[in-house]
Parts: structure tokens; C-alpha cells; sequence
């Protein structure tokens, strides 16, 4: 027996055609309110109410009955959509589209989770719970974690526009990882192994100047001045230009790739004289790596992280290499103090004199 104020919705057939049932206790007033929701079959031999899968919106319905009801859903799988205004607002504020796409993928998450809520009405603590939930039990890191906050947020924050104060979620304290980066004898089996001109360009450039992948693909022609030896990087992370470093030794293999590949609108095209693909970039470092023989798990962005220790160990003063890789704070190039050779090379290990004693 269903009690009383209580619907319950599960996913059935009817004539071979998913649809969702509603079943409730009878109350004239549900009955009213579906009577009015134009969707809303009624089954008079079954005495049943449904409504065709495919016309279905959980929203609507929830709105049609308003909050008195409790809509029972641990039977029906619901796929509510993004509120319009959530990518919209998104993609006005000028988020890359890697940030939107990680935002809406995470708030699809939340809002699917509290189906049988009003958004406006979810509370910090249940935000929280949710969470702390997805932690438990599908053990999110502390970087997924931030960003389905922040995902969240930007719900409130910025499309409903209520007040910061509203949350006091416990943001967790940062994960410190080292980057994994590769040694120069590394990148240069790398190079030596890439027979493809424009391969070898795309890889040279992306160690040579500290790009980003999306950066590398983002280059046009007129970005590479040979004149100021400088490559212009276009509105990078946080939508920023900056300068860094041109090669003369890339310069020469750029002028030969120019020639043979004569590049119309961007600096390295796929098909169509559209943009190379960002898959197709991990998948030739992968191809050249396994070919120089090289045993560890190899990533575009190492070559970035290679870049940047390599400078620090060369000497090259800690800004110059914060300019040259576009990082808003000096803690975030600092890291590379922690990997850097430079100083632990001086250290003589304790053991060698021990056993070089006896």
C-alpha cells in the first residue's frame, strides 16, 4: 500500500513503449493536478496514470504537483536536463571549453542525484552529504572533489545569484604531487625517433617552449617571430597572451615543415585545414617514446614539466620561467624546485662513504 501524500514512479511498457507510472494513494487533488498536465494519460481499465518515456520531464511534473507530494523515484532511472541558463552563463563568462564541459558533466551529476528536489531549495548540508558521499564510495580526488564544488557554486553563485555566504563546504587541502618529467638523454632518443616532420615539430615546439597541448594547437603562423626569436602564445590559461622562447634549432625544422606542409590558418593542421587533433598529439608522443625505448608512461604535458625543470637546473632565474609558462602564482613554478637535480646532485649519500670505508 502507497502511503498517504506519497507517489510513487517507476519506468514500465505499454503497447512495447517505455513509459513512467504513476501510482498514489487515491487524493482528488493529484488527480486534479494531472487532469491538468496535458502529457498525463489515464488508463480507465487499469485505473492507472502514466505518461510516454520520451515526453516525460521530472521537473514539470514536480512543479505541477508542488512540494506537498513525495515523489518516490528509486524506481525510475531520470535523466534531468541542464537548466539553460547554466552553460549559457558558462559560456559568457568566457570558461575554456574543457572547464565547461567538466562543469556541466559534474552538475548533471548533482542535479540528477537530487532528482525529487527543487535546485533553490537543496541545503549546504545536503550539498556537503553529497559530497562526502561520492568520497566514500567512489573515492573522488581532492581535485575532483574542488571542481564539483565549484561546479556547484557556479549554480548558485552565478546563475541564481545568491549570496557567497550561502555555503560553508569544506574544501579539502590540496594533494602535493610531483610532476613526472623526463631527463634530456630522454627527449632526445624522443626526437631522434620521430620521423615525421611535422611530428617532430609539434613535439619540439610543445618541450622547446612549455606549451600546453591546447596551446601548441592554438598557434597560427604569424605566432612564430623569427625576427625576436619569440613564440606569441593567444589567450592561454585565465585567457592570457604571453611570450615564450623560439629555438633556432626549431626554427630551422619549422622552416622545413613550412615548405613541405604549406599551413593555411593554423600553424599545424588535420584534415580540412582544421585544427590538429589533441588526441592525435598524445598518441605520436606515445608512438615515438615506445619507439626510443622508453619503459615509463610517457604524457604530452611531461614535456612541459621537462621544460621547465630543465631551465631551473640550467640556472635560468625562477620568473623568467613563471613568465615563460604563464603561471599567475610563483608557488605554482616553485614546485619545480622540488624535482630539480641542481642542489640534490651535490649531496654525497652517507652510504657511499660507508661502504667505500671498508
Amino acid at each position: 500500500m502507497i502511503a498517504q501524500s506519497q507517489i510513487l514512479l517507476s519506468e514500465r511498457i505499454f503497447k512495447t513503449k517505455p513509459v513512467v507510472l504513476i501510482e498514489f494513494s487515491f487524493e482528488w487533488a493529484i488527480v486534479k493536478q494531472l487532469q491538468n498536465l496535458p502529457e498525463a494519460i489515464y488508463l480507465r481499465d487499469k485505473k492507472q496514470w502514466y505518461i510516454k518515456k520520451e515526453l516525460f520531464n521530472y521537473t514539470r511534473l514536480l512543479q505541477y504537483l508542488g512540494s506537498k507530494y513525495e515523489l518516490n523515484i528509486e524506481k525510475l532511472k531520470l535523466d534531468l536536463p541542464l537548466p539553460e541558463q547554466y552553460k549559457a552563463k558558462l559560456t559568457q563568462k568566457r570558461y575554456s571549453e574543457n572547464t565547461i564541459k567538466t562543469y556541466t558533466k559534474y552538475f548533471e551529476d548533482f542535479i540528477n542525484y537530487f532528482s525529487n528536489k527543487e535546485l533553490a531549495n537543496i541545503k549546504t548540508d545536503e550539498i556537503n552529504a553529497y559530497i562526502l558521499e561520492l568520497i566514500e564510495s567512489k573515492n573522488i580526488s581532492s581535485s575532483q572533489q574542488n571542481q564539483r564544488i565549484n561546479a556547484i557554486k557556479f549554480y548558485y553563485e552565478k546563475v541564481l545569484k545568491q549570496e557567497k555566504q550561502y555555503y560553508s563546504i569544506e574544501r579539502p587541502n590540496k594533494e602535493f604531487r610531483l610532476p613526472d618529467i623526463l631527463s634530456k638523454a630522454e627527449i632526445k632518443l624522443i626526437f631522434e625517433n620521430t620521423t615525421n616532420l611535422k611530428h617532430k615539430c609539434i613535439l619540439e615546439i610543445i618541450y622547446s617552449a612549455g606549451l600546453r597541448r591546447g596551446e601548441v594547437l592554438s598557434l597560427k603562423p604569424v605566432d612564430i617571430d623569427s625576427k625576436r626569436m619569440r613564440i606569441k602564445v593567444r589567450g592561454g590559461k585565465g585567457k592570457k597572451d604571453r611570450y615564450t622562447l623560439l629555438s633556432k634549432a626549431v626554427l630551422n625544422d619549422l622552416r622545413s615543415y613550412f615548405k613541405a606542409y604549406k599551413p593555411k590558418v593554423w600553424l599545424f593542421e588535420g584534415l580540412n585545414n582544421g585544427q590538429y587533433s589533441a588526441t592525435s598529439v598524445a598518441k605520436v608522443l606515445k608512438k615515438y617514446a615506445t619507439k626510443a625505448g622508453i619503459k615509463k608512461r610517457v604524457h604530452v604535458h611531461m614535456l612541459r614539466h621537462s621544460f621547465a625543470t630543465h631551465l631551473l637546473e640550467q640556472g635560468t632565474n625562477l620568473r623568467i620561467i613563471q613568465e615563460l609558462l604563464g603561471h599567475e602564482d610563483i608557488k605554482t613554478t616553485e614546485i619545480y624546485t622540488h624535482i630539480s637535480s641542481l642542489e640534490i646532485d651535490k649531496v654525497i649519500n652517507p652510504i657511499d662513504e660507508i661502504l667505500n670505508s671498508t
